[in-house]
């Protein structure tokens, strides 16, 4: 059986070493701040931001919310983003995605200061990760690495099959894996014989989005399984994008869902806005 990859126990740890550096910094007399703006009323993302607002609370980094209607308009949204984007005391600024749809996703996010940018998704940022010397990484891809990391893996040299194209998973955690010297497939839900290709993997990172896609006996014997997948699947069950049970059969180690990669998401916000900070506290911003 597989070993359980507890994405709930990494991210704890990391998060008393982001609370202890947190209380190191305010001791010098910065105090890491993060700007959290919500427009609209969608509940997974009210949700999802009152779990950012307490993981702030707990690792002493000053949160700054602001809940916007939906009748927001872009130009309003837009000159919030310049006043916080002039804010000292801010040192990250996350605009919680999906906005209402008339404002321009784009636009919004192009909009935010590339040093403040603690998602990741400016252009330039993914410009840096895309030339191997990125300045901020995408928490959840950023998440999945550390996982890899604490759980002993070493990529140099081998097969990662990353199943899925998203600019906020596939596509950067590909970039990612290339750049520990990994060999790197993309794959999706038009590839061809997905079956032989995750046969050949060293690691398999499945983030497509389709409930128990990749099956278990597709995993080779020995293999590393992170499962970024949250499928609802009738009332109340949630599983991933791999068939788990089948998969703990072949694979040496996996995440589970709920519980893997998903507390490492929030963590990596923390981390990156901890990591602004220090760079406010060091002079070192480029604009």
């Amino acid at each position: 059986m597989a070993e359980l990859i507890d994405g709930k126990a990494i991210a704890a740890e990391m998060r008393q070493e982001i609370a202890a550096d947190t209380q190191a910094l305010i001791k010098q007399g910065v105090t890491p701040g993060l700007a959290v703006v919500l427009v609209g009323e969608d509940p997974a993302s009210r949700v999802y931001v009152s779990m950012k607002e307490k993981a702030c609370a707990a690792a002493g980094i000053f949160s700054d919310e602001y809940k916007l209607s939906a009748e927001t308009g872009e130009v309003e949204l837009l000159e919030l983003i310049t006043e916080l984007n002039a804010d000292e005391k801010i040192d990250g600024i996350l605009v919680q995605l999906p906005l209402p749809e008339h404002i321009d996703e784009a636009k919004v996010l192009e909009a935010i200061s590339p040093d403040k940018d603690v998602d990741g998704f400016h252009p330039y940022n993914v410009g840096r990760l895309v030339t191997g010397n990125p300045l901020f990484q995408p928490c959840t891809p950023y998440g999945i690495m550390k996982m890899l990391e604490h759980t002993g893996v070493d990529l140099k040299g081998k097969e990662v099959v990353v199943v899925g194209r998203s600019n906020i998973v596939g596509k950067p955690v590909a970039l990612m894996c290339l750049a520990e010297h990994a060999t790197v497939t993309i794959c999706h839900s038009r590839t061809q014989d997905l079956a032989k290709k995750i046969a050949a993997a060293d690691v398999v990172i499945a983030a497509v989005g389709r409930p128990e896609m990749i099956k278990g006996s597709w995993i080779k014997p020995g293999a590393v399984v992170i499962d970024v997948g949250v499928n609802r699947v009738g009332d109340k069950k949630l599983v991933g994008d791999v068939e788990f049970e089948a998969a703990c059969e072949n694979a040496a180690a996996v995440t589970p869902v709920p519980g893997g990669v998903g507390p490492m998401t929030i963590t990596m916000l923390l981390y990156n806005t901890l990591v602004s900070a220090k760079r406010r506290a060091k002079k070192t911003l480029r604009f």
